[in-house]
C-alpha cells in the first residue's frame, strides 16, 4: 500500500535530525479478545497478519496487565486512565467528566456530567421498556444526522421543558456521543448501564435506577424516543437502510475530575492523537496536547494514514518527547458484531500506520521506546467489554531483544504480569527497575 506523498516528505524532512529519545504509546482499543469459533478457535489478534507488531513483541518485552481493576467498570474510562498512569481507583469519578473536559466544558460544584448516546431501539408496536437495544451508536451515525437528532430534541416543546425542569443542558457533538450536564442532582445511588454491553437485550431492566433522579432520566429517555422515532432524520435513515437514532441513553455519570500534571508526574510531555473525546479529555486534564486528525472517525473508515503522518510530525517536534496514538476501530467493530472488520482494523493498524512509521524512524536512527497494548478486551462473543488481563509489549530501539513470541493474549501470559496497568507508564519512561 502506498505511503502517500505527505508521509514521504515528512520522513525526508526529518531524516537524521539527531533528536533525543522519543516515547510512543499505541492503544488498539478493544483489540484483545477471546477465542472465536469462526476463526478456528483463534483470537482476532492471533488470526490477524501483524508482522510489525509481532516483530516488536519478539524483540521486546511481552507481558500482560490489568487496566480495569475491580470493582470499577471494564471499559476505556478506567483502562485508559490506567494506561496514562492515573490509577482509576484513585481518580475515576465517571467517564463523562473526562469527555466533557475534551470539549472545554467546565463542571461546577454540584454539576453532574453524563454520556448520552444516540441509540437504535427496536421498531414495532411494542411498549418502550420491551424494546431491545440494537445499536449503542445508532448505527455509527454520522455527524450531520447526529446534530439534527439533537436539534430535533431541543426544539420539541415537551422535551425542552423536561430539560429545564431537570436543570440540564445538552452539549451536542457530531457523533453518537453527546454530553449533558445537570446541576443540583443527587446521584449518590444512581445506577446506569453502558449500552454497548447489553446489545440485543430488552431495555426495561437496564433503565436508570437507584434514586429519584433516575426517574427524571427515565422520563427524558422515554420522551426522546417519542420525539425521535418518526423524526425526519430517522425516516430518511430507515429509507436508506440505516438504523434510526430513535432513542437516547444516559450513562457514565460523574462529577468534576482533576488529574495531576502529566509533565510534573513523569517529566515528559507530548500529544494524544485520537478521535475519541475520552482520550482527549484525559489529555486535557493532564496537560497534554489534544491532537485531532481530519477524517478520523473512531470507526474502521478512519484516516489511518492521517494518524500515521500526524504521529511522525509530533515525534519530530522539539518540544515533545511523548506521543500517544489511539485507534478506536477494533472496539467499535466488535460492538457492531463485525468480526471481519475487527481483524481488518488490527491489520491496518500494523500495515497502514506502524510499518511505515517505524520504518521511517529506523532509517533516521532515532532512539525510541514503544508501549503497545489493548486497553481492555472487547469480546466478539458478547459484543461487550471484559476486564481480564490484556497483552502489552514494550520495545526499545537501543536494545532489540526479548520474548521471541508474537503479540497475542496467550503468548503474553508467558511473560511478566504487571498487576496494575497504571505502572506501565513509569516502565515506559524507565522510571523504575521492573521489567527493564
Amino acid at each position: 500500500m502506498s505511503t502517500g506523498p505527505r508521509f514521504v516528505w515528512l520522513a525526508k524532512t526529518f531524516l537524521n535530525t539527531g533528536e533525543h529519545m522519543k516515547y510512543l504509546l499505541i492503544i488498539g482499543d478493544g483489540m484483545a479478545d477471546g477465542p472465536v469459533a469462526e476463526l478456528g478457535g483463534k483470537t482476532p489478534l492471533e488470526a490477524a497478519n501483524i508482522p510489525t507488531i509481532d516483530r516488536l513483541a519478539k524483540n521486546g518485552i511481552l507481558g500482560s496487565t490489568i487496566n480495569c481493576p475491580k470493582p470499577l467498570p471494564a471499559g476505556s474510562e478506567t483502562a485508559i486512565l490506567s494506561i496514562f498512569g492515573y490509577d482509576p481507583r484513585d481518580y475515576f469519578t465517571g467517564r463523562s467528566p473526562m469527555e466533557a473536559a475534551a470539549s472545554g466544558i467546565l463542571l461546577e460544584p454540584g454539576d453532574t456530567a453524563y454520556r448520552m448516546n444516540l441509540v437504535s431501539l427496536e421498531d414495532g408496536d411494542i411498549p418502550y421498556e420491551s424494546r431491545r437495544i440494537l445499536s449503542h451508536s445508532a448505527g455509527s451515525i454520522a455527524a450531520d444526522d447526529a446534530l439534527e437528532a439533537v436539534r430535533t430534541l431541543e426544539e420539541d416543546g415537551t422535551f425542552a421543558a423536561l430539560l429545564r425542569k431537570a436543570q440540564m443542558k445538552i452539549y451536542p457533538f457530531p457523533a453518537f456521543r453527546q454530553i449533558p450536564v445537570q446541576h443540583g442532582a443527587d446521584n449518590a445511588a444512581l445506577v446506569t448501564i453502558p449500552p454497548h454491553d447489553h446489545l440485543g437485550e430488552v431495555i426495561g431492566p437496564l433503565l436508570p435506577t437507584g434514586c429519584e433522579n433516575a426517574k427524571v432520566l427515565d422520563r427524558l429517555m422515554r420522551e426522546a424516543h417519542r420525539v425521535l422515532d418518526h423524526a425526519p432524520v430517522n425516516e430518511r435513515r430507515r429509507a436508506a437502510g440505516k438504523l434510526p437514532a430513535n432513542g437516547v441513553w444516559f450513562w457514565a455519570q460523574g462529577s468534576a475530575l482533576q488529574l495531576p500534571s502529566f509533565r510534573e508526574k513523569y517529566g515528559h510531555w507530548g500529544g494524544v492523537i485520537s478521535a475519541v473525546p475520552l482520550c482527549h479529555g484525559i489529555a486535557a486534564l493532564g496537560g497534554l496536547e489534544m491532537v485531532s486528525v481530519e477524517g478520523a472517525t473512531g470507526e474502521i473508515d478512519t484516516n489511518f494514514e492521517g494518524k500515521r503522518d500526524k504521529a511522525l510530525e509530533l515525534l519530530h517536534r522539539r518540544d515533545m518527547d511523548f506521543v500517544c496514538l489511539h485507534l478506536e476501530a477494533p472496539d467499535e467493530c466488535t460492538h457492531n458484531g463485525d468480526l471481519k472488520g475487527k481483524v481488518q482494523s488490527i491489520e491496518w493498524l500494523d500495515s497502514r500506520i506502524l510499518a511505515p512509521l517505524f520504518d521511517a524512524l529506523e532509517k533516521e536512527n532515532m532512539d525510541y521506546r514503544v508501549l503497545l497494548l489493548s486497553d481492555h478486551r472487547t469480546l466478539m462473543s458478547t459484543r461487550g467489554h471484559d476486564g481480564s488481563p490484556v497483552p502489552f509489549l514494550l520495545y526499545d530501539s537501543r536494545k532489540p531483544h526479548g520474548s521471541s513470541l508474537g503479540y497475542s493474549e496467550k503468548n503474553a501470559e508467558q511473560g511478566p504480569f504487571v498487576e496494575n496497568g497504571s505502572e506501565l507508564m513509569r516502565i515506559l519512561f524507565e522510571q523504575n527497575n521492573q521489567n527493564k
